[in-house]
């Protein structure tokens, strides 16, 4: 009996184990797949001359954006998208890459009814990928984001809600909940699956007390920024 006990606790211990690690390995993928198309956006404000500082009265300094392809197609893009919150009073925007390289980059597009801002790079950078797939419930989700202006980290956690709507953030929402940890910094973050492809763009954080994280955060769902995307597609092309 005992021998059959010790059994069972090995074959316990050893699934928790695996699973462990698959849960690792799925974050350690969506890392390394979408790092790299994630910058720090540093804007200027009104005031100022340096980015970080002056940001209005509840808006973190810095924020977060991802290199995107107008067409999902192309591989290496200069444009770069962003909540529209996090730079509709710059005067300047600055971006930080993976390496550490500072560039400026231009305002091309701001659409502050869904809160989605295009940015163009001085220099090409690696496209996110977007998911083809459907996403469901309890999907594994990170976020690569540069949160308190510590630079870029990842936080992971799930999918809570689908189709989040008048929430009182934006004029035009399509959220996606989630409970991957988000804080003032990483506005604009990619919510990306645990293969590393866009599902969505960290744009707000549900809590009364602090503008810091409370388990409750919305990501602008993927088929809203595609749908800004189609509606912008001539304009970009041309820039």
């Amino acid at each position: 009996m005992i021998k059959i006990k010790y059994i069972f606790y090995i074959f316990i211990v050893n699934i928790l184990f695996l699973t462990f690690n698959a849960q690792s390995d799925d974050a350690s993928l969506a890392w390394e797949v979408s790092y790299k198309s994630t910058v720090i956006v540093l804007p200027t404000w009104p005031g100022y001359n340096r980015p970080g500082f002056g940001a209005p009265l509840g808006t973190a300094p810095a924020g977060t954006g991802f290199y995107i392809s107008p067409d999902q197609k192309t591989k290496n893009t200069r444009f770069i998208m962003t909540a529209a919150h996090v730079i509709k009073n710059a005067k300047l925007v600055d971006i930080k890459d993976y390496n550490n390289i500072t560039h400026q980059a231009e305002v091309v597009l701001v659409d502050l009814k869904r809160d989605i801002a295009v940015l163009k790079s001085n220099i090409n950078g690696l496209a996110i990928k977007t998911s083809q797939g459907n996403i469901n419930i309890g999907n594994q989700v990170c976020v690569i984001g540069n949160s308190f202006g510590l630079g870029l980290s990842l936080s992971c956690g799930i999918i809570s809600a689908q189709n989040r709507k008048n929430l009182g953030f934006n004029q035009i929402e399509n959220f996606i909940q989630t409970d991957a940890a988000v804080n003032p910094g990483a506005s604009g973050a990619p919510l990306v699956n645990k293969n590393g492809e866009l599902i969505g763009m960290v744009d707000a954080i549900y809590t009364k007390e602090a503008d810091i994280d409370a388990g409750v955060n919305f990501a602008i769902d993927k088929e809203l920024i595609n749908q800004f995307i189609t509606e912008n597609y001539d304009l970009l092309i041309k820039n």
